[in-house]
């Protein structure tokens, strides 16, 4: 008994020597920075004298009552409502139809997978000449259709800049899901087909019976991961419109750099910094709990 004992534990001992230079890495990378930003948000700073003012809760305050913050934030939660709406139906549609064509199809995976290829900054630059309201290809294309009335300033009005954006990051990210969904699709035992095909199942009966509710632990994940990844979005619409015009495409992450490094107040950035963290956070959890308690 006193063997297992101290068997156990030196096996416990050698996880833990194991595990310890990845704790440290994570402790040193991710601890640590957001312990710093919680602690930043307690100054005012400009992030470059080495002298910070302590003001306590005020930076706090004051985000409590940011109407621009507040405005960033429901643009986050209509980016999280949009993206989900309109990446999962056509990731699924385009995983199921290329899982179905076989190696046949093997080359559109790969031709539909190129703007996960491309960095976002190479896709808000290109996207930007493709808006062009005067000498861009979207207007051209619409010019060359008669359809010159639909014209226009697509970055430029703050009524549809927003959706602008986001159809921009849904043709960016649909690929990565439509991936992910194959690999699911993948995982479907043959024998279920078989069977349906026996019992005389059509196209649509393989989709509704079959793929569609095998596959729903695999778009819960994705749904989660666009939750996350909607709120702490960035690089893309800060190159295509800094978060204007108007704060019409203002997220919490652009509000965040700009105060931070463009207006030099590192206090509050940070104070903006440790908001997204508690809501990204308190959202995952939320998110996991919630898809947990299904499947139980």
């Amino acid at each position: 008994m006193q063997k297992d004992k101290a068997s156990k534990l030196m096996q416990n001992i050698g996880i833990l020597l194991f595990l310890t230079p990845a704790l440290v890495l994570i402790g040193i990378y991710i601890i640590w920075p957001i312990a710093m930003s919680f602690n930043l948000s307690m100054f005012e700073w400009d992030g470059i004298s080495p002298q910070k003012i302590y003001v306590g809760f005020n930076n706090w305050k004051n985000l409590l009552q940011d109407t621009i913050f507040w405005h960033a934030f429901f643009n986050n939660v209509k980016f999280i409502f949009l993206s989900i709406i309109i990446e999962m139906p056509i990731a699924i549609l385009l995983a199921v139809l290329l899982d179905r064509g076989g190696k046949k199809f093997d080359a559109f995976k790969s031709l539909f997978y190129l703007p996960m290829l491309m960095s976002s900054v190479a896709i808000g630059v290109l996207f930007k000449y493709i808006y062009d309201p005067q000498f861009g290809l979207l207007s051209g294309i619409l010019s060359f259709l008669h359809l010159d009335f639909l014209t226009q300033d697509w970055l430029g009005d703050p009524k549809i800049a927003f959706y602008s954006v986001v159809a921009v990051i849904c043709w960016q990210y649909i690929p990565f899901y439509m991936i992910f969904f194959i690999a699911a699709l993948s995982n479907i035992p043959h024998e279920l087909y078989e069977a349906a095909k026996i019992d005389g199942a059509t196209q649509g009966q393989y989709f509704w019976r079959i793929e569609l509710p095998l596959l729903s632990p695999s778009i819960k994940t994705a749904c989660i991961l666009s939750l996350i990844g909607s709120l702490k979005y960035f690089d893309l619409i800060y190159v295509m419109t800094e978060g204007g015009p108007s704060n019409a495409t203002e997220l919490m992450a652009t509000y965040m750099y700009k105060n931070a490094f463009a207006s030099f107040k590192m206090g509050y950035g940070s104070t903006i910094a440790s908001a997204m963290f508690m809501i990204i956070t308190t959202a995952g959890i939320l998110a996991y709990f919630a898809t947990k308690k299904k499947e139980a």
